[in-house]
């Protein structure tokens, strides 16, 4: 008889297999051992407590905490009766002095403590442009693109620098007082504008990403209140590759990568004229249009040396006409107008100082007759 066909509707039978452990399974031993723990910690508890006591009885002293089991507590002074006065805990919190109301307190439109580096001279100040949304953005935008397009390829201190001379000039009066209209002053030109990226072209590249993120954050940091300190009060500078014959005249402070950073020598340099405070009203942050006229009339703003003397010779008018009154009256000793302002060749087309002047108010015929001598002398003082 063949098994074999008996068998052949009938399935094979599976492998049995199993795997059991072990861990976590406590013996007897083990249950035993675990009755015995608390007894363990009860007499280490006992012996720490019995040993200093054996060592030394006459001293031990169960938890004695300061002078937690006194009866009486010695008042403080200020608690005392005859040794104080209302208000006199206050002089026992601190044997310091007591700083004075006030004290390290400055504007940013006064002169401050000027930080002297021996080999440069003196440092700016932080500048911090907190203002509007508007203000801020349209600042770090011609920040970025001044750091961008004039140091993409230095070090970092290089691109912090070149920020840095920037904000001198918003700090000085010889320049315009926001970061967008010092970067692009000029720029209506073809030739002989502040930065030469904003007239030559370059605008047109477009930035890389990377690198225009960096100067980014170099334009931020400025713009937040950092200082550069290699180039103290620079106002200006040049690439190692050109030799200006302004430069001769001027104080070299540093060289960093390819640049060379450049101070006034005359009273137009000094520390007393940089006022670093921020006032905003940003222009907008792009080049001025194109003027065909604009490279004929020679701009006096745009060269060093002329805009140092016209700034000294502004000084010196200021300093031999006394400021006066409206009626007059001639203003104490000591007292001097402001320096002349210095106008770009933009503001000058428009009209330069006058359009500042409040020559446009009402006359006196549109006044009411007996409101005309409003605001004069009764009678002249003194007399």
């Amino acid at each position: 008889m063949d098994l074999s066909h008996a068998f052949a509707l009938e399935s094979r039978p599976r492998d049995f297999s199993a795997r059991l452990s072990r861990r976590g399974q406590r013996t007897v031993g083990q249950r035993q051992r675990r009755r015995h723990y608390g007894r363990r910690a009860l007499l280490l508890v006992a012996a720490a407590l019995a040993v200093p006591a054996l060592a030394a009885p006459d001293a031990w002293q169960a938890f004695a905490i300061g002078n937690a089991g006194q009866s009486e507590v010695e008042p403080m002074p200020f608690e005392r009766t005859g040794d104080s006065f209302p208000g006199s805990a206050f002089y026992y919190l601190t044997t310091d002095p007591l700083p004075q109301i006030g004290e390290g307190i400055i504007s940013d439109t006064d002169a401050a403590p000027t930080v002297v580096d021996p080999s440069i001279g003196p440092l700016a100040r932080a500048i911090r442009i907190d203002n509007s949304g508007v203000d801020r953005t349209r600042a770090l935008e011609c920040l970025t693109a001044a750091v961008y397009y004039e140091a993409a390829s230095e070090p970092d201190q290089g691109q912090r620098a070149v920020a840095q001379v920037i904000l001198n000039r918003v700090a000085h009066p010889s320049f315009p007082n926001t970061v967008c209209g010092v970067v692009y002053q000029g720029s209506e030109r073809t030739t002989g504008c502040q930065f030469s990226f904003t007239c030559d072209g370059s605008l047109a590249r477009v930035p890389s990403r990377f690198f225009w993120q960096r100067a980014m954050g170099v334009a931020q940091a400025a713009l937040s209140g950092y200082v550069e300190p290699s180039v103290g009060l620079a106002t200006h500078y040049h690439t190692i590759a050109v030799h200006p014959a302004w430069d001769r005249d001027m104080n070299h402070l540093r060289t960093i990568g390819a640049h060379m950073f450049f101070r006034w020598k005359s009273r137009a340099g000094d520390a007393s004229n940089f006022r670093f405070a921020y006032f905003g009203n940003e222009p907008v942050a792009a080049p001025h249009r194109k003027d065909p006229n604009a490279d004929r009339i020679a701009d006096p703003s745009l060269d060093p040396l002329a805009l140092a003397r016209a700034f000294e010779a502004g000084l010196k008018s200021s300093a031999a006409t006394p400021a006066a009154l409206d009626g007059g009256d001639s203003v104490g000793a000591g007292t001097r107008s402001a320096p002349a302002p210095a106008y770009s060749s933009e503001v000058q087309s428009r009209g330069g100082d006058s359009q500042y002047r409040a020559d446009k108010l009402p006359q006196s015929q549109q006044v009411r007759p007996e409101y005309e001598n409003s605001g004069r002398w009764i009678a002249q003082p003194g007399t």
